[in-house]
């Protein structure tokens, strides 16, 4: 899994400059790891086109969405307290809307919704298209949810916004879910079985990301290493694959060297690989670029044999 980022007291508000021709305040939290921040910036883009402005002021806000991670139970614990908090300023604001988006909204949908009811709307990883949809059916007084895990949606048609870039480093977003099944881990329950981008959107979005003056960017997704591009659909249904898309398959080693080859200025990194899906081929491929830094980031595992089996 990615590097997990936290925070003392509450996850990171992200903001964006503001667009005069929009008329509403949308206030995003982002708490776990760095996909759910490159989650946050697709959310930010797509409500963008809906009318909304990003706002690092609850009291402006007409929308607050959470974007929550299941990892570990003080996340949820720390949403939960913010949540309550988001609902007591809401007494102040009536209009004011809550929402839950990303693992924790899969995990804990009927208990935030139904039972507790403590948010509008609960949003799945996979349901963030659905945002317009849903933000009508809350506007019109009715609860919302879509949390139906896709087994082809990449949001590589979704160009991010940057939020609270430094303009130096970007990530870039290149896998989607997990077929792992670690017993100790939630992501292919709430963020659906492995499938890749398209590896020219992706480096269009290298190529933009220069353009605006970006140095560095690293590709990102919950196993870097598994990669595979062979025209759409989940890995696991790669072997029924016909021979031409198996045969024009793109790979993570090739996937490098394209983007590395689009701008050979642009540093170059990826997160998180898993050692059981890293070849000699991207080692190879590393060596032959240098703008590829020679950086991998492993997540290590370690633990009693009896405590891990039971």
């Amino acid at each position: 899994m990615e590097k997990i980022i936290e925070e003392k007291n509450q996850g990171t508000a992200l903001t964006l400059d503001k667009d005069q021709k929009n008329t509403r305040n949308l206030y995003i939290e982002s708490y776990g790891c760095q996909m759910n921040f490159s989650d946050s910036e697709i959310v930010a883009s797509i409500l963008a086109q809906e009318g909304f402005n990003t706002t690092n002021s609850l009291e402006e806000a007409d929308l607050v969405l959470v974007n929550t991670c299941s990892i570990r139970e003080k996340a949820e614990l720390t949403v939960r307290k913010r949540l309550e908090k988001f609902n007591a300023i809401k007494k102040t604001r009536p209009h004011m809307r809550v929402g839950v988006l990303g693992c924790m909204a899969e995990r804990l949908k009927s208990k935030l919704l139904e039972e507790e009811k403590i948010v509008d709307m609960v949003v799945g990883p996979d349901a963030y298209k659905d945002l317009p949809n849903l933000i009508r059916e809350v506007d019109e007084g009715r609860n919302a949810v879509n949390v139906i895990l896709s087994k082809d949606e990449t949001y590589g048609d979704v160009a991010p916004v940057r939020l609270n870039s430094n303009g130096v480093t970007a990530f870039v977003s290149i896998t989607r879910g997990c077929d792992n099944m670690c017993t100790f881990c939630v992501v292919p329950f709430t963020r659906g079985r492995e499938r890749s981008r398209d590896p020219h959107s992706i480096v269009n979005e290298v190529n933009e990301l220069w353009e605006k003056g970006f140095k560095e960017v690293t590709l990102l997704g919950q196993n870097v290493d598994s990669y595979l591009w062979y025209g759409g659909g989940l890995k696991k249904d790669f072997d029924a694959a016909s021979a031409m898309q198996k045969a024009t398959a793109v790979n993570f080693a090739n996937l490098l060297e394209l983007v590395a080859v689009a701008q050979p200025k642009m540093r170059v990194r990826f997160s998180t690989s898993n050692p059981q899906d890293m070849t000699l081929d991207v080692i190879e491929t590393m060596a032959r670029f240098r703008n590829i830094c020679n950086y991998i980031h492993l997540p290590v595992q370690s633990g009693s044999d009896r405590i891990l089996k039971a």
